[in-house]
């Protein structure tokens, strides 16, 4: 690498940690501006969005049904921390690992084809996880598991039902799952994956086994997919069908399109976006959806990098 290479390497590097610290500087401080439940329901969107963003930014897998790791970890929390009286710090990991599970199934069965079929076939497995979402008797059908109670933690020391204390809880785990992308994502790991979504036959060529690494990539991203779903049923204290419902996973490719596919920083705007406008534009009713189509149009015609993404372009910076 050439002195000039490397020094726009160490430059875009910078702007990557000073965005960083930025980010993590204005969500301390946001709650003392915004309602914080507002804010940790995008955070964990953000999440959600960031892990979907890892397959489909950097794989070149676009998955239609990441819902069902989202709603796989919301059902599991909810039911153990409301059923079964398992603490919070441990009902949450629990969902996050049976999403993890379903990740490996659901993985194993998606990367063996490519392209569109790969996008319907995770489509079908999510239809799969929503029927039995409505069907098993411990997810109480269209009533949802409730309420998920917000108790105190690590033996007292952290009490969730206080706004501030659990909007920090969610911020710690939003900023590890972020950290732990944005590690991928720069790592020998992280490069492969983007020589897979570049050229998946030169990839081959070089003697990369593509299929492990599709689904070591896909089985990361379920899982961040489903701490977010653990945390957000923590968050509005309940499990519900629209946790594991396709539209969900049509607003999870709505916001990481909005703010930039393929960049680190655009599905955390993205997610932002569209949470504000599905609270703050609730009033209209089914317009919401008409709002969320022009915008989305908007995006795929005049910023098809999306927000960031054109941000990035214009200044030559890699965010």
């Amino acid at each position: 690498m050439t002195a000039i290479s490397l020094s726009e390497a160490h430059g875009r590097n910078r702007a990557q940690k000073v965005a960083m610290v930025v980010m993590l500087a204005v969500l301390l401080a946001a709650p003392f501006f915004v309602y914080p439940y507002f804010l940790m329901q995008a955070l964990c969107f953000a999440l959600l969005a960031c892990a979907f963003n890892l397959l489909v930014g950097y794989v070149g897998l676009l998955s239609f049904g990441h819902a069902m790791f989202m709603g796989t970890g919301a059902y599991i929390c909810a039911h153990l921390a409301q059923a079964r009286g398992v603490p919070v710090e441990f009902a949450i990991p629990a969902g996050m690992l049976v999403a993890a599970l379903v990740g490996v199934v659901a993985g194993a069965l998606s990367i063996r084809r490519q392209g569109i079929y790969f996008s319907m076939t995770t489509l079908a497995l999510s239809q799969l996880i929503y029927f039995l979402a409505l069907e098993l008797p411990f997810t109480h059908g269209e009533d949802g598991i409730q309420p998920v109670p917000q108790t105190k933690i690590f033996g007292g020391l952290l009490d969730l039902g206080h706004p501030l204390q659990i909007y920090y809880f969610v911020l710690v785990i939003f900023f590890a799952g972020f950290l732990l992308i944005y590690r991928v994502i720069n790592s020998p790991f992280g490069e492969v994956l983007k020589s897979i979504r570049e050229n998946e036959p030169r990839a081959i060529s070089l003697g990369y086994k593509v299929d492990q690494y599709k689904l070591m990539a896909f089985v990361l991203s379920a899982t961040l997919a489903g701490l977010a779903g653990a945390t957000k049923a923590l968050v509005v204290q309940n499990a519900s069908l629209s946790d594991v419902y396709w539209t969900t996973s049509g607003e999870i490719v709505l916001m990481t399109l909005v703010g930039g596919m393929g960049t680190i920083f655009g599905p955390v705007i993205g997610a932002f976006i569209v949470s504000a406008m599905q609270v703050y534009l609730s009033g209209l009713g089914q317009w919401v959806t008409v709002i969320q189509g022009v915008i989305f149009v908007t995006c795929v015609l005049a910023f098809r990098r999306g927000i960031v993404g054109e941000i990035a372009a214009k200044f030559g910076l890699n965010l």
